[in-house]
């Protein structure tokens, strides 16, 4: 990364440039002080103590990103929207888990994606910004390096990153819209399942019904918390489970996985400060159950 320094930021310590204008955090200029990275000015390196003058040329070597051993690449088929030197947007089809664990050791979007990295030589691992459940599908954002990541972090914090679903849930929900604000809580003696528990955290869901039956309702949402299943467990403890959810109550009548996809993505890129819109179609399993609606 490299900057000339503008006259507004004249005499600014080079520390609070990098973090004041440019939003790196603390663990990133730690990184590049101990693990191997360098700031430059002028082609001299310099301490974070440096004062910037106008015109100066301001260079960030970041540490060489380093890789989990247990993590391999595993080339696949990816669905790549969009992709620069920063980040990646994907369109991740449903039965993809995103990151290994102990019930998918391998075979995981994070396996393809560092197979994409080694076919393009690039030396990065896998920083997921927008994570979504194996059986949902949609629109998935992933940082290239570590200072994208942290800027993106820092962007779902004040609510920038902005994603919408679409889901279909059982039930016929008598309003066109509404807010579901419940706290959620992981349920006791499980390790995945979550439930509405008033010991939870705040959680905050709106909706808004775009179709319904006697029987099923087909819904946009958008979620002003990031909660692990926030979408599942809000309508599923409101009496309407998402169609096909069976760890919630959904029945696989309509489909064989949970009816649940982020058809739209949007936040501003980290480096070139640009608003960017992606949007994803619905897939062919979620098209199939609306007709059977």
């Amino acid at each position: 990364m490299e900057w000339i320094i503008e006259k507004q930021h004249e005499g600014m310590l080079l520390r609070d440039y990098l973090r004041e204008v440019r939003g790196f955090s603390r663990r990133i200029l730690k990184a590049i002080k101990f693990d191997g990275g360098a700031i430059l000015v002028n082609g001299i390196e310099q301490s974070v103590r440096y004062p910037l003058s106008t015109g100066d040329k301001l260079m960030i070597h970041f540490p060489k990103e380093v890789r989990s051993n247990s993590m391999q690449p595993e080339p696949m088929e990816l669905s790549i929207i969009y992709e620069d030197n920063d980040i990646l947007v994907i369109n991740k089809a449903s039965g993809l888990p995103v990151i290994p664990s102990f019930r998918h050791p391998n075979g995981t979007l994070a396996n393809g994606l560092l197979a994409h990295y080694e076919k393009q030589k690039c030396n990065a691992t896998v920083h997921i910004v927008t994570r979504l459940d194996r059986d949902t599908s949609g629109l998935l954002l992933v940082a290239k390096h570590s200072y994208s990541h942290s800027i993106l972090a820092a962007q779902q914090q004040t609510k920038a990153v902005q994603r919408t679903y679409q889901a279909i849930v059982e039930g016929c929900i008598s309003k066109q819209s509404g807010t579901i604000h419940m706290p959620i809580g992981r349920k006791p003696g499980s390790i995945i399942e979550r439930e509405i528990r008033s010991d939870g955290k705040d959680a905050i869901t709106h909706y808004k019904v775009e179709k319904k039956t006697t029987e099923h309702s087909f819904i946009t949402v958008q979620l002003e918390t990031g909660r692990t299943h926030q979408i599942r467990v809000h309508f599923s403890g409101t009496g309407y489970p998402l169609c096909g959810d069976t760890l919630y109550g959904g029945s696989t009548h309509l489909i064989e996985r949970q009816a649940l996809h982020c058809s739209l993505l949007s936040f501003i890129h980290p480096i070139t400060k640009e608003l960017l819109h992606f949007t994803a179609k619905l897939p062919q399993d979620m098209v199939n159950a609306l007709q059977k609606m």
